[in-house]
């Protein structure tokens, strides 16, 4: 089994989309943590508890983005230093990253026990809910080391062109919690905190063997004791492409949050509803996310190998890929909407139902528009622009809001005006990222 893909050489769509296949699985069985608890929740807890799972997915979605968004930083870094087969730099570049990253994650842990009251009252949390809320969260962020160490090395290790690994440690992982969910849920009638220790347990097992596999399997990669020297040039753009990563993740999941807060003011049904289409929905165009990924890998290393025109090529073939592949999904998501919902809310449940299927049917229509921003995402990141995610991000998610909360304010409109504006975002963003390439980057 190959450890690493040179993609700056070969078939550029065939490369390309036996590096994205494995991302795309993984994400989407990354995913299956919480939709697993969802689903169990869901079904054998309550409507109460689902809108508890739903809020605190939503955070957790947040929190998770900040530390992903280094380390997808971190990975560009990797990648385009590999494009230049410059071992020595890749060595540093992942010393310096995992210490950084490190640090912030227990900041972020401290941060948030210490604030877990004030961020549950800023969710606007019904009162009926704050108290299984709560519980879910303390128990699942147990689990946050364990995301940090799982997404640093799987990351590194797709920078370096392996998509496949993270994949198996992850599909082991998911299974195991499948199995601990039901176990913690319905044998042992743990409630909510039985689901959310079970998805603790199977995230360390990920983690844990992801980490063991790449030390012994990586060991040219290792840091040594001339790697770990301190170099300023190498911190900067890792620091650049880091930080402004982590910013557009967390800006992007910051926008869902406020969107959250919104969707609770309507209620219990609203909320439950949310809670279960937007992890369908997000599972839906999740493939295409991680596209845009494997599209920034392939772009970087070709950066760093100065292969400009394998570059263009490449854009113009991801473009027809990614835009044939949402209509598919579009299409699916739009004819089958109630019959996702029905799968993870309990057919009692009609109004929570027909408010997630109004949800996925007007978001479902309009993947295309999110295919093309994960795109420029991944492009902007890969030739060392990754302030320009973080201004596509801005549009996106600050229509999003603005246009929400205008739209829901309007008595004819309602909820209806919180879904309409999420493409709203997607197409804004795609324009400005488009015009910025044609006059800025094409010639580049």
């Amino acid at each position: 089994m190959a450890k690493t893909r040179d993609l700056t050489k070969g078939n550029i769509t065939a490369g390309l989309w036996a590096f994205a296949l494995p991302l795309m699985f993984g994400n989407v069985l990354q995913q299956m943590y919480n939709l697993i608890d969802t689903w169990v929740v869901g079904k054998y807890i309550g409507d109460n508890a689902l809108a508890a799972v739903g809020s605190s997915y939503t955070l957790m979605t947040f929190l998770t983005s900040i530390i992903i968004g280094l380390c997808l930083g971190s990975s560009s870094f990797i990648s385009m230093a590999y494009g230049k087969k410059d071992n020595h730099t890749i060595k540093n570049g992942i010393s310096m990253s995992f210490i950084s990253i490190g640090i912030l994650t227990v900041l972020i842990i401290l941060i948030f026990y210490l604030e877990i009251d004030s961020i549950i009252k800023l969710l606007k949390v019904p009162k009926e809910t704050v108290a299984q809320m709560k519980e879910y969260l303390v128990y699942v962020f147990i689990g946050f080391v364990a995301t940090f160490i799982y997404n640093y090395v799987s990351n590194i290790m797709r920078g370096l062109g392996n998509s496949l690994i993270p994949l198996i440690f992850l599909g082991i992982s998911v299974i195991l919690n499948i199995f601990l969910d039901l176990y913690f849920v319905l044998v042992l009638e743990l409630g909510i905190k039985g689901a959310a220790i079970a998805t603790v347990i199977a995230q360390y097992i990920s983690a844990a063997g992801i980490f063991i596999y790449f030390l012994k399997g990586y060991k040219e990669y290792i840091p040594d004791r001339e790697s770990l020297r301190w170099n300023s040039n190498n911190m900067k753009d890792i620091m650049a492409l880091s930080g402004f990563t982590c910013l557009q993740q967390s800006v992007m999941n910051f926008g869902i949050l406020m969107v959250q807060g919104i969707v609770n003011s309507f209620g219990q049904t609203i909320m439950a509803a949310f809670a279960v289409a937007v992890k369908i929905d997000t599972i839906a165009y999740m493939p295409v996310q991680d596209f845009g990924n494997a599209f920034s890998v392939f772009v970087a290393q070709n950066y760093g190998a100065s292969k400009t025109e394998r570059i263009r090529e490449g854009i113009k073939k991801s473009l027809i890929s990614v835009t044939l592949f949402c209509l598919i999904i579009s299409t699916v998501v739009f004819a089958s909407a109630r019959i996702l919902m029905s799968i993870f809310v309990s057919a009692n449940s009609i109004a929570v139902i027909e408010a997630g299927t109004e949800y996925l049917r007007i978001e479902g229509a309009f993947y295309i528009g999110i295919g093309i921003l994960f795109m420029l995402y991944g492009y902007y990141r890969a030739v060392n622009k990754p302030v320009m995610s973080v201004v596509l991000t801005v549009i996106s998610l600050g229509s999003r809001v603005l246009l929400a909360y205008i739209l829901s304010k309007i008595p004819a409109i309602g909820v209806i005006g919180i879904w309409i504006a999420i493409p709203i975002g997607w197409f804004l963003a795609d324009i400005t990222g488009a015009v910025y390439y044609i006059l800025k980057c094409r010639k580049m």
